[in-house]
């Protein structure tokens, strides 16, 4: 019995880093669609998020199975639990992947007001630290996650720093504020994305420690 239960503990955690992958894929994805303004692979992120909400079900099932018929104690129950959070973390960052790709469709083949060169390098900030709480998570490491969830203040300095631009430049240019506003979203969407993998950090904690602890 508990070879089958260390079993499909397993098996929940491996669907979860699937989940992982698949969401780490659709905001780069969307980030490229904006960067080459590939359109139809704008439309692909959006039609693939299907798959990331089935995978958010597939572990809401997964972990409620666990815990009805293996009725799991202290840190196994902390972990069942924290993965099924995990998994609502992963599915909201994956719609806004989507809400990124819908915004690279409005914009669609119009030349881009600005060198991409922000939105990029604050894309590879994000999916760092969305890497680094899961790789934390993997690890049950609890001061990992505290250090990480620190970092989502350079999150919120490239968001501001970039809505500082755009809206210098709108100022100088109103022809252009439809695109400004659009990249002002994009920004906002990957600091939203930020902000769950410091959601995910403060759910390592919790699992590791039992303690609740808000970054």
């Amino acid at each position: 019995m508990r070879k089958n239960y260390q079993k499909q503990l397993d098996e929940l955690k491996d669907e979860m880093l699937i989940m992982a992958g698949k969401v780490e894929e659709a905001i780069w994805e969307s980030i490229n669609a904006l960067q080459e303004q590939d359109l139809d692979r704008a439309k692909t992120v959006i039609a693939n998020d299907d798959v990331i909400d089935e995978l958010e079900m597939k572990l809401e099932e997964m972990s409620t199975r666990l815990i009805a018929l293996q009725q799991p104690v202290a840190g196994d129950l902390r972990t069942i639990i924290v993965i099924s959070k995990l998994a609502t973390d992963l599915e909201r960052i994956g719609d806004h992947a989507v809400n990124i790709a819908e915004k690279v469709l409005e914009i669609g083949n119009e030349p881009l007001i600005k060198p991409l060169i922000d939105i990029p390098k604050m894309t590879e900030i994000v999916t760092r630290r969305l890497k680094e709480s899961l790789d934390a998570f993997i690890r049950f490491d609890s001061s990992a996650a505290r250090e990480i969830a620190r970092e989502d203040e350079e999150v919120d300095k490239c968001d501001e720093s970039i809505l500082t631009e755009l809206l210098e430049m709108m100022a100088e240019d109103s022809s252009i504020v439809e695109q400004a506003t659009s990249l002002i979203f994009i920004s906002r969407f990957l600091e939203r994305i930020g902000d769950h993998s410091t959601n995910i950090c403060e759910r390592v904690i919790y699992m590791d420690t039992g303690k609740r602890e808000t970054y």
